[in-house]
């Protein structure tokens, strides 16, 4: 079941869940709004003919920061990483979903584009997958609203929650918009 907005102060209260520092009158109804970071990860297309999910591409993306009253213009088509101010924990019978703030979609922004689910376990700052699927660029600033965080409690504690050693998990901690790590996964074919 969906936390509603009281399970989710009781969560907060509990230390089930950390988020810091939570927004002025962030809790929802069912959610908890997260605001944006000032710090992106901006594709360096031109530098790059494709992308090898084999390979570690560090030059794929360049960190980029915006001062706190100067716009991140998100052009038409661009896809960009950023990452939310609060820093979110979640116990390990906790999971969360990241959910776009509807005002912002109805202008064409999208703030994830597969990874909107938050692992029982998990520490560190969301990183938000931004696209501008609209025809004029969007301008976005640090501190606004993004998005939200819908909570639901498993049936029990996950036995090997996110940042267990066995489970390799790569963003584990992270501060900042974090680049992909889907090569560490790439394990050749064994040859029968």
């Amino acid at each position: 079941m969906v936390l509603s907005d009281r399970s989710i102060r009781e969560a907060l209260a509990s230390g089930r869940l950390i988020v810091d520092p939570v927004g002025e009158n962030a809790v929802q109804p069912a959610s908890l709004d997260i605001r944006l970071d000032r710090h992106f990860r901006v594709f360096r297309n031109h530098r790059q003919a494709y992308i090898d999910i084999r390979e570690e591409i560090p030059e794929l993306t360049e960190a980029e920061s915006i001062a706190d009253d100067e716009p991140f213009v998100l052009h038409p088509g661009e896809f960009v990483l950023g990452s939310t101010v609060e820093r979110v924990e979640l116990a390990d019978d906790l999971v969360a979903r990241v959910e776009g703030k509807s005002s912002l979609g109805r202008l064409g922004l999208l703030v994830h584009a597969t990874a909107g689910f938050v692992d029982p376990g998990w520490k560190g700052h969301l990183t938000m997958e931004l696209s501008n699927v609209a025809t004029l660029p969007i301008r976005l600033y640090y501190g606004m609203k993004i998005g939200q965080l819908s909570f639901q409690n498993l049936t029990t504690a996950a036995e090997r929650p996110y940042g267990h050693p066995e489970l390799k998990s790569r963003y584990q901690g992270q501060t900042l918009p974090t680049a992909s790590r889907i090569y560490r996964d790439y394990q050749p074919p064994q040859s029968r």
